[in-house]
């Protein structure tokens, strides 16, 4: 992969990590309400499966993860570009929504670029 700022990085992997983060918490309240939690699941498992492969690739810490893993993973990521671009699209200029939104657009890339370096 081109090569990136240790700051850039840092800030990458923040963004995934709050992201995995407020899934989890978004779970245990949807699990404790009795809601379908499947979607948010699957998508919860490709965040882990792309922050494992950016530390794997930036900071060689092992995964564990199988090639059929990379590949739903990289589906499941690039599966939510349009609705977080819709997202952004709306959100006002210089609101804070924006800028988290982008962060994420940004980290979800990198990771996506991650995945595909070890699935071909």
């Amino acid at each position: 992969m081109e090569n990136i700022s240790p700051s850039d990085k840092a800030d990458i992997l923040k963004s995934i990590q709050s992201t995995i983060h407020k899934s989890e918490n978004a779970i245990a309240k949807m699990t404790d309400e009795g809601s379908n939690t499947t979607l948010i699941k699957k998508r919860l498992h490709a965040h882990y499966i792309g922050l494992a492969l950016l530390e794997y690739d930036w900071n060689q810490k092992p995964h564990h993860y199988s090639h059929d893993d990379l590949l739903q993973a990289k589906k499941t990521l690039i599966d939510l570009f349009p609705s977080l671009e819709i997202s952004y699209a709306h959100a006002k200029v210089n609101s804070s929504q924006r800028t988290l939104l982008d962060r994420r657009i940004k980290a979800l890339k990198w990771a996506v670029q991650a995945i595909n370096i070890y699935t071909h």
